[in-house]
């Protein structure tokens, strides 16, 4: 282009080409860059001989061959230089990710002009401008136009690599993934020159858009395989058959999300010549670690939620409110779990954050004492077997149906239906009433007022009567009711009806002369520790007592005062 007068569009023309025979020798390097690697130090033997060859030049003190020589040396060194330079990058393109691959490859520029330099310090053009008729001087000529033209190479090679760097890395992970022989079919079809022209302005081209679409449809299979796998899983796992409907339907949009945003990263991954940022992998890392940590979330909640239902239709004797507090704690550690890697992933050192709260935990023990009181009061609830979920019980002035026993808090529904919470450290630390610790026997007791001018016999005959009708009654417990013991024996020395809750006791006594009234007591037991029952046996042995009062001519006694006027003489 120096030496002839040519238009623009001729130097456009050869600098296109240019780039064309580039972006080919690129392209096969890659194809063979085992041959490329695997080569032994390149021109050494050539240059062995040569500087052999000058050292006879020299000393015949042949001028022009000196130089001829001499220039050719320089040109191999060139060569030697660029072949150990493009080696070197190579090789880093499978060792290194894309960072500490432009690192190398700029290293690799410093040292090829570091080794350049040390070559080109003497100047060989004034002997392009001799005319002589001399075949060893039109010899030397040649291999300074060689020599500058290599100079000229390795200028042009060096801002080529940069220029192609990301191009470069694509294509050795097209490579290293077995599909750059496609990928180039693909570059260098029609459509695919037409299409990547469109392309290329926006970093995209039909391979990357081939790619992504290929690993979407991949995923998306993958996605279904996964469902039908794991539900295969569950069912092998015998304890988990029955829940894998649920853990499926539970964990499906998680599931859903997961993949997409493995999706979404592949694509940008693709999309950025297979190169990913430090923010984008600590975004999508944490993204992941959010999303399995809500997927052990969802399918450890699943089976409880189910474990929980099958011990309500069940027999067995396992305390709700023990499942209840273990899901919160372990919802608790997943939780933990999770913000301990998403900090991870954010780049927070776990060493000295775990040290920290080690330090720092004196004080947020004793800042959040009353909630450590309160879980102590839990654990000590549950460990004493106090009450359960559902027992009515009376504490520190209130009274209700135990809703649920948490963390914190036990929560009560009262009987006009309202919800009171009360800490678990007060309930620890007061005395609790349980009116339903017990098995058999709900309190019958009343006291009888008859009337003053009742006579003895009667009363001696409804008392008789009373105490027969309650010995008979099919709802009243006796000596010889019977009841169930599900408890294991206990190794302690306590009564076992009083450990049980178990009450039989009847008893009707003439009791007292009060002011107005003479008194019958009635205590006994109903077999049924239930209200409404108790109730009903209550209400008919009221009615069954009156009749026996009515049998023998008793009344009942109201409050009253008799004034006697005692007559004295004077």
């Amino acid at each position: 282009m120096d030496e002839d007068n040519i238009t623009q569009d001729e130097i456009k023309e050869l600098a296109h080409k240019q780039e064309h025979i580039y972006i080919n020798t690129l392209e096969k390097f890659l194809l063979n860059k085992k041959l490329l690697l695997d080569q032994p130090k390149a021109y050494q033997e050539e240059i062995f001989m040569l500087n052999k060859l000058l050292k006879r030049n020299k000393a015949h003190g042949n001028e022009y061959a000196v130089i001829r020589d001499e220039v050719l040396v320089k040109s191999y060194q060139i060569l030697q230089s660029q072949n150990k330079m493009s080696r070197h990058i190579f090789r880093a393109l499978s060792h290194y990710d894309y960072d500490k691959f432009d690192s190398v490859m700029n290293n690799e520029f410093v040292k090829n002009q570091e080794e350049i330099y040390k070559i080109i310090n003497i100047d060989y053009k004034p002997f392009l401008k001799l005319d002589k008729k001399n075949k060893i001087l039109h010899e030397a000529q040649k291999n300074i136009k060689d020599y500058y033209a290599l100079l000229e190479i390795n200028a042009d090679m060096l801002k080529y690599y940069s220029i192609f760097e990301k191009r470069m890395y694509r294509l050795n992970k097209y490579e290293k993934y077995k599909i750059l022989p496609l990928a180039l079919y693909l570059d260098h079809t029609e459509f695919g020159k037409s299409t990547n022209a469109l392309l290329y302005p926006y970093n995209l081209s039909i391979v990357k858009l081939f790619l992504i679409l290929v690993i979407s449809v991949l995923l998306y299979v993958i996605r279904t395989q996964f469902y039908r796998f794991l539900v295969k899983l569950l069912n092998k796992v015998k304890y988990l058959q029955k829940y894998s409907h649920d853990i499926i339907s539970s964990i499906h949009q998680a599931a859903s999300i997961l993949f997409i945003a493995i999706n979404l990263q592949m694509a940008i991954h693709i999309y950025n010549n297979f190169y990913s940022t430090d923010t984008l992998s600590k975004f999508f890392n944490i993204t992941y670690a959010i999303l399995l940590t809500y997927i052990l979330y969802r399918i450890l909640n699943s089976i409880a939620s189910i474990r929980i239902h099958d011990m309500d239709q069940s027999d067995k004797k396992i305390k709700s409110e023990m499942v209840n507090v273990a899901i919160k704690i372990i919802n608790f550690l997943i939780i933990i779990m999770g913000i301990l890697l998403v900090m991870h992933f954010a780049g927070a050192n776990l060493a000295t954050v775990l040290s920290g709260l080690g330090i720092g935990g004196f004080a947020v023990a004793f800042a959040a004492r009353e909630s450590l009181s309160n879980f102590l009061g839990t654990i000590s609830i549950l460990m004493s077997d106090t009450f359960s979920q559902g027992d009515w019980i009376v504490v520190n002035g209130e009274q209700g149906t135990v809703v649920e026993i948490g963390l914190r808090v036990t929560t009560l529904r009262t009987f006009d239906n309202a919800l009171i919470a009360i800490p678990n450290g007060t309930i620890a630390n007061n005395d609790v009433k349980n009116w339903n610790k017990r098995t058999l026997g709900r309190r019958i007791k009343m006291s009888l007022a008859l009337k003053y001018n009742s006579k003895p016999e009667n009363i001696r005959s409804a008392i008789d009567d009373i105490r027969e009708m309650l010995k008979t009654h099919p709802d009243i417990a006796t000596d010889k009711t019977s009841y169930e013991n599900n408890k294991h024996k206990s190794a302690k020395l306590v009564s076992q009806e009083d450990s049980l809750g178990v009450k039989r006791t009847l008893l009707v006594y003439l009791d007292e002369i009060s002011d107005s009234s003479i008194n019958v007591l009635v205590n006994c037991f109903t077999k049924t520790t239930d209200w409404a029952p108790w109730l009903e046996t209550k209400e008919d042995v009221i009615y069954k007592i009156m009749d026996i009062l009515e049998k023998n001519d008793l009344e009942f006694a109201y409050p009253s005062m008799s004034l006697y006027h005692e007559n004295k003489e004077s």
